[in-house]
């Protein structure tokens, strides 16, 4: 049986936010040696730049892997409302509750545990593949969910 081919479809979207870096299994003076200025009391702000990959074989009926709409949508729901001008860790349940560290490292895996399951739901056929988060234009986080 012959499968369409396999393609990467890539949403990208920016929002800003802002955060502190501090750690409460850390003391203060460890926190601004690890930290510097990024543990600044009152916090600091990005603009991120969040690119969203998923990947499926490319249906017969509508020449398309899933609606690129429809990835904006879900991006829009499940990342963006909840980030988007927003201090992370006084504003994002994720981070204020469990006491999470508001890292590039931590929110893209936070951003994948958004979308995976909304994606997989909605689309049988397609995969959340891939998350880029860009903290800067020089510092990049890449995950797959591993």
């Amino acid at each position: 049986m012959s499968h369409s081919p396999k393609v990467y479809l890539t949403r990208r979207e920016t929002f800003s936010a802002s955060h502190r870096l501090h750690s409460i299994h850390l003391s203060d003076s460890d926190n601004i040696q690890i930290f510097d200025k990024c543990n600044n009391p009152n916090g600091h702000g990005h603009n991120y730049v969040v690119e969203v990959t998923v990947v499926g074989h490319i249906d017969n009926k509508t020449g398309m892997v899933m609606n690129i709409s429809n990835l904006k949508e879900l991006i829009q729901i499940y990342v963006l409302n909840l980030l988007d001008h927003k201090h992370l860790d006084l504003d994002v349940e994720y981070f204020r509750t469990k006491n999470i560290v508001s890292t590039t490292e931590n929110l893209i895996v936070f951003i994948w545990k958004q979308l995976s399951l909304p994606i997989q739901q909605q689309y049988n056929n397609v995969q959340l593949y891939e998350i880029k988060l860009y903290e800067t234009e020089k510092n990049i986080v890449t995950y797959r969910g591993e």
